[in-house]
């Protein structure tokens, strides 16, 4: 049996909700107005609630209602919310230091190269910490065409790699439409879905013919300038796609005989939520160069990029820069040393195996008693969950997808949902690694009330 989090500490105490309101506190409403007129809208409508405190799986609102947090915060908090080990690491970096000079290191920065470069084969050894996952695929770019002398960049073709330019240009999942033209080079290979075949050619089983196919096409449009592919080990934005067993070996052949480098951005899939440290290592390779985001950071701004010591000297004899104002920050350093600490010190790549395993499981019987799920896929804590109007023609339906999502948060769990043409609309399920049996069984009893509302 698998013990609680609470056995070894792992999840802070749950917070008493608020009775009163505090003197002087503005009303929702007053909140809400001013929501509406000084606020960007940058990604959709915001959700409808003022969260003000949160710990371990769940958010509070400012009424003191509860939330089961299903999407990790934005798949950040991985320990859960407010872990006791980040806000000690916190508290620790503001009695040392938050802040330097983008020239000068901490002790902290260099304790987390060491620890996080253990955790690694020997390729990767050589570390540049930034702030977000954008950051860490810019810097990764960067390299791969400063090493190489080219300037093409391959994604995939539901691929998330970040907002910054050189990321969002690899980006093609959304968001392209609308802001001037992309930076020149990239181009795009079809996502491997089994489920939604993007060549029309299998079914439940992909035979890697798109990815033939793909580099076919793109050879034709390349003009002999390849730098690099970047891709996610499972792209979670583009529908929680998992490439079949073997396609990552194939496709670093394919780079190698075109002098590319292979960049895995494992924003996502790193520490602990695919039931291994990173997911690479379930791939049978290593990449050239790895980016790390999210996960690391606990809910903090820290990510990473890691490459060989052959490409870092290349690249510094070829005077790589990558100078930001919060490159090597003391801060985050901290908490990502605590965050290493507790998924070490606490199993927790097993634990998210084992419990993404029982999360499994119930979404499966979920489909089994509702023709609305088409189909369930992932794996350890990151799934995916999509809905069709008809199981035979897998007509998406976003339309339900939408109300059932609205309709969880209502009865207290927060679920994330992608709903894009030709995706499909898909859950994507990613609780903290710290989430108990209770709370995956009170997210399942919510998430098939919903469901029943909804239908």
């Amino acid at each position: 049996m698998v013990q609680s989090p609470s056995d070894h500490g792992l999840t802070p105490p749950a917070i008493a909700p608020l009775v009163d309101a505090p003197p002087n506190r503005p009303a929702d409403e007053e909140m809400w107005n001013i929501v509406e007129h000084h606020l960007v809208r940058y990604g959709g409508s915001f959700a409808p609630r003022l969260i003000e405190q949160a710990r371990g799986s769940y958010l509070y609102d400012r009424q003191g209602r509860k939330i089961l947090d299903f999407t990790s915060g934005q798949m950040c908090a991985t320990l859960g919310h407010n872990h006791p080990a980040v806000v000690q690491a916190i508290h620790k970096a503001c009695e040392d230091v938050l802040h330097l000079f983008s020239g000068m290191l901490s002790p902290a920065v260099v304790n987390l190269a060491d620890a996080l470069c253990q955790l690694l084969p020997p390729p990767l050894q050589k570390a540049l910490f930034l702030n977000t996952g954008s950051e860490a695929n810019e810097a990764a770019l960067r390299m791969a065409k400063l090493h190489t002398g080219g300037f093409e960049v391959v994604g995939l073709s539901t691929s998330w790699h970040g907002m910054t330019a050189g990321a969002s240009a690899s980006t093609f999942v959304s968001a392209r439409k609308g802001y001037g033209p992309a930076i020149p080079g990239n181009l795009a290979l079809p996502t491997p879905n089994c489920y939604r075949c993007p060549i029309r050619h299998c079914q439940d089983q992909c035979d890697m013919t798109c990815l033939e196919v793909g580099f076919d096409l793109v050879d034709r449009q390349s003009v002999g300038a390849y730098a690099a592919v970047i891709a996610e080990p499972v792209l979670s934005a583009g529908g929680v796609v998992e490439p079949p067993e073997g396609y990552f070996q194939r496709l670093q052949s394919y780079c190698q005989e075109r002098g590319m480098v292979l960049i895995l951005d494992e924003a996502q899939t790193a520490f602990g939520r695919l039931g291994s440290f990173f997911a690479f290592e379930q791939l049978g390779m290593v990449p050239d160069i790895l980016t790390l985001s999210k996960t690391l950071g606990g809910g903090l701004p820290l990510a990473a990029t890691l490459t060989s010591d052959a490409i870092e000297a290349d690249c510094y004899e070829k005077g790589f820069i990558y100078y930001t104002s919060h490159v090597s920050d003391p801060m985050p350093a901290e908490v990502g040393l605590a965050v290493l600490r507790v998924l070490t010190s606490h199993n927790l790549t097993e634990r998210a195996a084992t419990m993404g395993a029982c999360l499994k499981d119930g979404l499966l019987k979920l489909k089994d008693r509702y023709d609305a799920i088409g189909d369930v896929r992932g794996r350890g804590l990151l799934l995916g969950v999509e809905l069709v109007k008809d199981r035979t023609t897998r007509e998406p339906d976003p339309e339900t997808g939408a109300a059932i999502t609205r309709r969880c948060l209502e009865l207290g769990l927060s679920m994330n949902i992608t709903a894009l043409p030709g995706m499909g609309s898909v859950w994507r399920i990613a609780p903290p690694l710290t989430v108990t049996h209770e709370e995956l069984d009170e997210g399942l009893a919510i998430l098939e009330q919903a469901i029943c509302d909804c239908l």
